[in-house]
């Protein structure tokens, strides 16, 4: 059985609100300074509910824990399909990082026994999934006639950890703006569908925690909508979809040495020069195992420990909120139907199978 992490979003929130109260004191000034909050000229009033407010004032919202990770990416969408984003590629940076951070807390909720016995056990159920979905990912990328590297992007994507994936392979791909846009934005739309709608799907199955858990591991492209859906779900599916998604997210490393070796072969067969791309390795991943390692054999520290999962959880809750808004009517045009068609469907299979393997017993934790 997974141990319960922390407590939910209620409760003792000394540590987040000390966090927020830092965070509103030194963002704050800085919108004033960047654009005095709106004011258009000389004598002209300023506009309290500029794009720039909204979008600040909407992040420290997600991030205070007084809302839940689904109404934050909602709010984040419809941020992103409503005003103008005002920093969009720093938004994009941020969620990134605070991705990393806050699964790198969360760790703090866990205990290592738990961590390795469902990793051990979900290791070989990702390696299947993974297997078949890029298999099953190229081959519709070839009967809708999707370009190359945009197909093997959101094959990837789907397959191991939806943008995280994309950002590592990409670069060693030499895969342009367009083909990441493309295949980033699939990813996004059906992560946020995935963060709504799987939670609706487990309580209408009954689905246990175990369950619930494993299979968001499995069938959700991004670790923040994994981690948003299991917390939505129950402390102990968020146990275990953390643990197996990142488990999965570590075949980055295998999978991104493989393309660029395929890569390498390409450029000397073709007679071009080799560019080396480097491969990033993510280190979060290890930290999140040594975090979950001080909680489980320095419980002294506990307090402490659970104050950090919880600035875990509020990070996680402003990351997705973060996501929302970098989806745009911009976006939706820049994918097309056939990526799209194509991460559809093969999300659908994916999603599907392990979903009826995991509801039948044939698989578990």
């Amino acid at each position: 059985m997974a141990a319960t992490i922390a407590q939910e979003y209620t409760g003792n929130t000394t540590a987040v609100d000390f966090f927020i109260t830092e965070t509103a004191a030194e963002i704050l000034p800085a919108v004033h300074a960047a654009d005095d909050l709106g004011q258009t000229g000389p004598g002209t009033p300023k506009s309290t509910f500029d794009s720039k407010s909204i979008f600040f004032l909407g992040l420290l919202l997600a991030g205070s824990g007084l809302v839940s990770p689904p109404v934050a990416l909602v709010g984040g969408i419809a941020f992103g399909f409503t005003v103008e984003h005002p920093y969009r590629k720093e938004s994009s940076s941020l969620a990134k990082l605070l991705l990393q951070i806050s699964v790198i807390f969360l760790g703090f909720g866990m205990n290592l026994n738990q961590v390795i016995h469902a990793g051990k056990s979900g290791f070989l159920y990702t390696a299947i999934s993974i297997c078949s979905a890029v298999v099953l990912g190229l081959l519709l990328g070839t009967i809708f006639k999707v370009g190359g590297k945009a197909s093997y992007l959101i094959t990837l994507g789907t397959a191991i950890c939806g943008g995280s994936a994309i950002a590592a392979i990409a670069p060693i791909t030499d895969a342009n703006e367009e083909e990441i846009s493309v295949s980033m934005g699939t990813v996004f739309l059906l992560n946020s569908v995935a963060l709504l709608l799987f939670p609706a799907i487990g309580w209408w199955l009954h689905l246990s925690q175990n369950q619930f858990g494993l299979w968001a591991a499995l069938a959700i492209h991004d670790t923040s909508s994994v981690v948003g859906a299991a917390a939505k779900y129950g402390p102990q599916a968020l146990a275990i979809g953390t643990t197996v998604k990142l488990a999965r997210a570590l075949w980055i490393v295998p999978v991104s040495l493989i393309t660029a070796a395929y890569m390498g072969r390409a450029a000397k067969a073709n007679g071009t020069v080799e560019q080396k791309a480097k491969i990033k390795i993510p280190w979060f991943i290890f930290l999140f195992i040594g975090a979950s390692i001080l909680s489980t054999y320095v419980p002294r520290f506990m307090g402490t420990y659970l104050d950090l999962n919880k600035l875990g959880k509020a990070g996680l809750t402003a990351t997705l909120f973060l996501i929302g808004t970098s989806l745009s009517k911009k976006t939706l045009q820049a994918v097309g139907i056939r990526p799209f068609l194509q991460g559809v469907i093969l999300w659908i299979i994916v999603g599907s199978l392990s979903l009826a393997a995991i509801y039948t017993g044939l698989i578990s934790i």
